[in-house]
């Protein structure tokens, strides 16, 4: 039955239907061929619970945040600074991208909106300084998924509420991760500039970086306001992404006037209708997850690496990211999350790991796996943007995901990295 249940779900996805479809037919399935015993009432059930948390209440405010900054200007001052202090060093360009997109992942939280705002701008001065397009698109979609890991970030937002951990902690926790790919990212781009002979553009002046420092100050009090709000008991998540909500109106409709109120309800529809698709998911995940766990499903496939792990924390972080990895390089990094979390929560207490650096491991794998075929996220969103075929997009991606592959192995061997922000806060 089990072969069963996973062949249906693989023909669902390669027929084209959306995440939901697959989910929903294979816990109907569990249902009504007797893996395992509940009725629709107890499935219902598992859904609303499943978006009952009020910290999810973040999610769609910190998306329309997201859409109010991609309408507006904020995008192109963030590109601005950064290029000012990177254009004279070998590779310049590609680093002012990869930078950016941190930068602005830091102020919208979404992968997907980082690819629109980043992307745009950045591809076409690439392709015109020599660098071939599936290295620029390859460059644009990876980078943007340091979004996840830097605040505020949808994938921490969804863990934090599965695990039930402070999302202040684990928006913490990602920062210096962020930091540390975004590196590794800028050392390849300039080791690749130099076998490729790309000359760096003339140095900014310090009159030109004063003027792009001051055009950006307002926009880097979004993750200030996030992230000092939350963890300086000023407001909870919740009320961070209505503040984040309200600073992205005061910039971008009364300040720089980018935006008008008449485009606010186009905005906000974008919101509902993301919104609506990744509730849905975690609904309907959730009851997955449950009918899964009812059936014993984890332990049948699990069961027997976890009892050869015993305590070993080494051992139960690599199954952890193997795990994960696997399972975002063909499902959704949401329900991937509220699937596979709950399957490894016992192996987190039972090893002692901190599940603050576990949640940075997770989301990391959520990250990669946006970006890495068959069905990252990041990139069909590449493909609608750009309009460019599925082969272009993915054939620049390797030396990226191996880099944070990397990272993955760095943050596993020294948890210090993720851990030290929050231990300090603490």
């Amino acid at each position: 039955m089990l072969a069963v249940l996973g062949i249906m779900m693989l023909l669902l996805l390669l027929l084209g239907f959306p995440m939901m479809v697959p989910l929903a037919a294979g816990t109907l399935y569990m249902m009504f061929t007797g893996m395992t015993f509940f009725g629709p009432d107890q499935a219902v059930s598992w859904m609303i619970n499943g978006v009952g948390s009020w910290v999810l209440a973040a999610v769609p405010m910190f998306i329309f945040a997201a859409d109010i900054l991609t309408k507006g200007y904020t995008a192109n001052r963030l590109l601005d600074v950064v290029d000012a202090f990177t254009r004279h060093i070998r590779g310049g360009l590609p680093i002012t991208t990869a930078a950016s997109c941190a930068l602005f992942g830091a102020v919208s939280g979404s992968t997907q909106a980082t690819v629109v705002a980043m992307g745009g701008p950045m591809r076409p001065r690439l392709l015109a300084k020599g660098y071939t397009d599936s290295f620029t698109l390859a460059l644009i979609i990876n980078a943007s998924d340091i979004a996840l890991l830097i605040p505020p970030s949808i994938g921490f937002i969804i863990y934090g509420v599965v695990m039930k951990e402070s999302i202040g902690d684990l928006f913490l926790a990602g920062i210096l991760p962020g930091v540390m790919i975004l590196m590794l990212f800028a050392i390849y781009c300039y080791i690749d500039a130099r076998i490729k002979g790309i000359e760096p553009e003339p140095r900014a002046t310090w009159k030109e970086r004063f003027y792009a420092i001051r055009k950006v100050m307002l926009p880097m009090g979004f993750p200030v306001l996030v992230v000092g709000g939350i963890y300086g008991g000023f407001f909870s998540a919740v009320e961070a992404s209505a503040v984040a909500v309200a600073y992205a109106l005061l910039l971008e409709v009364v300040i720089y006037r980018q935006v008008s109120i008449r485009d606010l309800g186009g905005l906000a529809l974008s919101t509902g209708m993301i919104t609506a698709v990744v509730f849905i998911l975690v609904a309907i995940g959730a009851a997955f997850s449950q009918a899964l766990g009812t059936a014993g499903v984890p332990e049948q496939m699990l069961g027997p690496l976890i009892d050869g792990i015993g305590d070993s924390q080494l051992l139960a972080l690599t199954l952890i990211a193997a795990a994960f990895f696997v399972g975002c390089m063909f499902v959704d990094p949401i329900v991937v999350i509220l699937i596979l979390v709950p399957i490894f929560k016992p192996l987190v207490i039972s090893t002692g790991l901190d599940p603050i650096h576990v949640g940075v491991i997770v989301t990391l794998q959520a990250a990669i796996g946006s970006a890495t075929p068959p069905f990252g996220c990041d990139i069909f969103t590449a493909i609608a943007v750009f309009r460019r075929p599925y082969l272009d997009v993915i054939r620049g991606t390797p030396p990226f995901i191996v880099i944070m592959l990397l990272a993955t192995i760095l943050l596993i061997v020294f948890p210090q990295i993720s851990l030290l922000l929050p231990s300090l806060g603490n």
